[in-house]
């Protein structure tokens, strides 16, 4: 199990954040590895992201079985999360989301690339999974590992993936990178939404976003950023 500690009040924190800058609403979630077993993950119950509390978090083997529900009920999709660590040893946080302003890159035939500096942490290809390829007709949700590994193996080692109508996937080396890159996702989208309207606009080459990217995730750019958020999530700095 896990006590409360460093980590596990940065994942309160990142809930709190990922509400407050609209990532989420009532629906997505954020987990993280466990950082004394990477077999397994810490993610909150089944709540909405703006009320999780240290209490409301739970542990999973990466196959997303609970170890000690405690009479909690855990996120349906927690499958993404797990698919991903399995997939993916350097990753320590996932994000699942809803974005709004995400959404129309995932059903129409427009690409989401980095437009500003900023956004250059959501790397240079975004895939975009679609459920119904090879699972028909279901609720649209990832309920199965089978269904987790399949999205997984679409993610590759992309830092996002989009979900055709559902969503995005966010995974970081850290919790803040995964954060951090979730909310600047939204952004990119919606600059680019609003630069399309004006004409075809140019984004950041490949070099540019390397060099953005190992900038904004360096020290200098993450802890200015990690505590901004925080502060406007009300929550200490962790």
């Amino acid at each position: 199990m896990f006590d409360k500690n460093n980590d596990t009040d940065k994942l309160v924190a990142a809930n709190r954040i990922l509400a407050r800058e609209d990532v989420v609403d009532a629906f997505g979630h954020v987990s993280l590895r466990h950082p004394d077993n990477p077999s397994r993950y810490v993610m909150s119950r089944s709540r909405a992201p703006e009320l999780v509390e240290f209490d409301d978090l739970m542990e999973f083997d990466l196959d997303g079985e609970v170890i000690d529900d405690q009479g909690r009920v855990p996120y349906g999709e927690r499958m993404i999360h797990g698919a991903v660590f399995e997939a993916r040893p350097e990753i320590t946080a996932v994000v699942h989301n809803h974005s709004y302003e995400v959404l129309p890159f995932g059903i129409t035939g427009t690409p989401m690339r980095p437009m500003v500096h900023v956004a250059s942490v959501i790397g240079k290809h975004l895939p975009v999974w679609d459920i119904a390829d090879k699972f028909g007709d279901t609720d649209m949700l990832v309920r199965t590992m089978e269904q987790g590994r399949d999205l997984a193996s679409t993610m590759a080692s992309n830092n996002c993936m989009l979900m055709r109508g559902h969503g995005a996937v966010v995974a970081g080396r850290t919790l803040e990178e995964a954060v951090t890159t979730a909310i600047y996702l939204q952004v990119n989208a919606k600059i680019l939404a609003a630069a399309l309207h004006h004409g075809s606009p140019k984004g950041l080459s490949d070099g540019e976003i390397e060099r953005c990217r190992e900038t904004q995730f360096s020290s200098l750019a993450m802890d200015r950023a990690w505590e901004y958020f925080c502060t406007r999530a009300g929550v200490e700095t962790v």
